[in-house]
């Protein structure tokens, strides 16, 4: 009888996991579309998503080899909904040789981090050549920098890309095309900003945005923690920690919803058909993707394949860097380079231009 009443008390210990797993699973799918002002503990959910679509793939075959097919039902359902959020980050399938091949408009967005901050100019002649071999129309970089030593980027860019619009500080949009008309964005309190150029494609005009949101502050956080431990000996107790690292992202949140709203607002206004680029420090269904998509198109959910991460460092590997564009385009290839001039991949997409439907 003790055996037996242990065996309940763990199956009934299960179904209340594979409950609240569940609850707070829905929670982080719809967490990303509501403001993280005063809903903290909802829009960190999203952040959560992986794991606990882990966990509900772990419950789900728990049920299944108990036979337990009635309360195998929460975690399969909960699954199923998930589906969406998976492909944002995962598509099966490789590049389309054949739609890489079809005429239509490359655009890269790449986060440089200052190009190493090296003197001889070699990463962004690197980057450049890349570039060139991608065959790129259209390149958004942030984190730019035009200085390699006495020389400027953009001096051996412009055989390449004649056209650029420069932004705040780190700043460009390098194209193939005639830049018509762009404007800066800046962002109050901080160094972050964003830009658009309105870029003339035979007769037709599109508004191309760079941006680059606040970042999350906890890796400075972390740096900081590591050096105050170094230079006093003092240990930093682990909740003031938390503490920090709770704050400096809960900030980085409220600032990049803020953010988002501002170019969204600027969106709206535009005339002329949207491409949307950048690092926005955010992940998938978050408020800031949501808003930043609005009705657009994710490329990466249109035409990419297999993992979609771009950032590279330490063990973080996430998806923050996008390119959206307008329903009246079609998105033909959607993918990534592994090259490791910064904590960032380069995203490609390229699209087609005449598409009415």
């Amino acid at each position: 009888m003790g055996k037996l009443a242990v065996q309940k008390y763990f199956s009934f210990m299960m179904l209340i996991i594979t409950f609240l797993m569940m609850v707070f699973t829905f929670v982080g799918l719809f967490g990303g579309e509501v403001n993280p002002s005063g809903n903290m503990a909802r829009a960190l959910l999203v952040f959560a998503l992986p794991l606990l679509i882990a966990g509900n793939a772990i419950l789900l075959l728990y049920w299944l080899i108990l036979r337990r097919w009635h309360w195998a039902l929460m975690p399969f359902i909960t699954l199923l909904c998930c589906i969406p959020y998976i492909g944002t980050l995962y598509k099966f399938g490789g590049i389309d040789e054949a739609s890489e091949k079809q005429a239509g408009l490359k655009i890269a967005t790449y986060n440089v981090a200052g190009f190493g901050r090296e003197a001889s100019g070699f990463i962004a002649q690197d980057i450049l050549a890349e570039m060139k071999k991608q065959k790129v129309d259209i390149l958004c970089f942030q984190e730019y920098s035009d200085h390699s030593g006495d020389k400027k980027n953009s001096e051996s860019y412009k055989e390449y890309f004649p056209y650029m619009a420069e932004g705040k500080s780190d700043m460009v949009i390098y194209s193939r095309y005639p830049i018509v008309n762009s404007k800066n964005i800046p962002f109050e309190m901080t160094n972050n900003s964003a830009m658009w150029a309105e870029v003339k494609i035979n007769e037709q005009v599109i508004r191309v945005y760079n941006a680059h949101l606040e970042t999350t502050g906890i890796n400075g956080t972390l740096h900081r923690a590591a050096k105050v431990q170094d230079n006093t000996g003092l240990e930093v107790e682990n909740n003031h920690l938390l503490r920090a690292l709770y704050g400096n992202y809960a900030i980085g949140m409220m600032a990049r919803a803020g953010q988002a709203n501002v170019l969204a607002m600027d969106m709206r206004e535009s005339e002329a058909p949207i491409i949307v680029c950048g690092d926005f420090n955010d992940v998938p269904y978050s408020y800031v993707y949501n808003t930043m998509k609005g009705d657009l198109i994710d490329g990466f959910k249109e035409c990419g394949s297999e993992w979609m991460y771009t950032f590279r460092g330490g063990n973080k590997k996430v998806r923050i860097d996008y390119i959206f564009h307008d329903k009246m385009f079609k998105g033909l290839t959607y993918y990534k380079k592994d090259l490791t001039y910064s904590d960032h991949y380069p995203v490609f997409h390229k699209i087609e231009l005449n598409n009415e439907n």
